[in-house]
């Protein structure tokens, strides 16, 4: 993974470099609508103190627990035994992330929502209320995770959510393997390029026209940003969003050739 001084060198060459999150000089008018209608909505949604709430609780939660890490691993936190509070501080989505993905789902309504990484249900809680609707899929790693994940879940309101624990590599097959069809997933976990792209791999064959794919932490590595260039390649991505810290993909059919937009958020 980059270091602190690596990666704040490489958010300011984005953030100089990046188009206005404004919308100015975008010519597409499927991305002009993206800006518009969720990048720059300002709208403080019901649902946002409440798990916002929730945040606040984890970020006091003293409690030690046993973590497994199946993924790249913490880059603040090495021991498998960790306190929640500091858990929460350096693994939990900020808010400006989390609510964002509450008003990409709420946008564009995506009816099955799968989730690689549920850490302690921040996200999920956001993907959920945007559709509750919706169904949703979320794995986590750790079962100690998950059963403090689950017992937020249960407070944070409407919304199917299912919440599997295990391996992204054993579970993962079997959520594809009984759903028609993937609205959204967002990929935050295994930061490491050989599984990322496996996953795309295997969520692309169950994806749409209307798909959304969202990745975390795209600049995170430099074997992340191999993977998300191999992504905005691939021949059935048509539309790429880079806002730095997550990468959007689009799969829509109406896009008539390839772009790519970084985009400042």
């Amino acid at each position: 993974m980059y270091s602190k001084f690596q990666l704040a060198k490489k958010y300011l060459h984005y953030y100089f470099t990046a188009s206005s999150g404004k919308g100015h000089g975008i010519h597409s008018p499927f991305v002009f609508d993206f800006i518009k209608n969720i990048l720059q909505d300002k709208t403080d949604y019901g649902c946002y103190p409440v798990i916002e709430k929730m945040r606040q609780q984890l970020l006091m939660q003293k409690t030690e627990i046993g973590v497994e890490d199946f993924g790249a691993g913490s880059s603040v936190i090495k021991s498998n035994k960790r306190v929640v509070a500091d858990m929460a501080a350096s693994s939990l989505k900020p808010k400006k992330y989390a609510q964002l993905l509450f008003r990409i789902v709420q946008y564009y309504k995506p009816e099955t929502i799968i989730e690689l990484g549920t850490s302690f249900g921040i996200t999920t809680a956001y993907l959920a209320a945007g559709n509750t609707h919706a169904k949703v899929y979320t794995i986590e790693g750790s079962e100690a995770i998950a059963e403090i994940a689950r017992k937020y879940l249960e407070r944070s309101g409407p919304g199917q959510v299912e919440l599997i624990t295990g391996n992204f590599n054993d579970t993962l097959p079997g959520i594809l393997k009984k759903i028609d069809h993937t609205g959204l997933a967002f990929i935050d976990g295994n930061h490491r390029k050989v599984p990322t792209l496996d996953y795309f791999h295997q969520l692309m064959n169950s994806c749409g026209s209307s798909s959304i794919l969202i990745f975390d932490d795209i600049h995170w590595s430099a074997e992340m940003e191999e993977a998300w260039a191999k992504i905005m390649h691939h021949s059935s991505v048509t539309l790429t969003i880079d806002l730095f810290f997550i990468g959007i993909v689009f799969f829509n059919a109406d896009i008539n050739h390839k772009q790519h937009y970084t985009i400042r958020f």
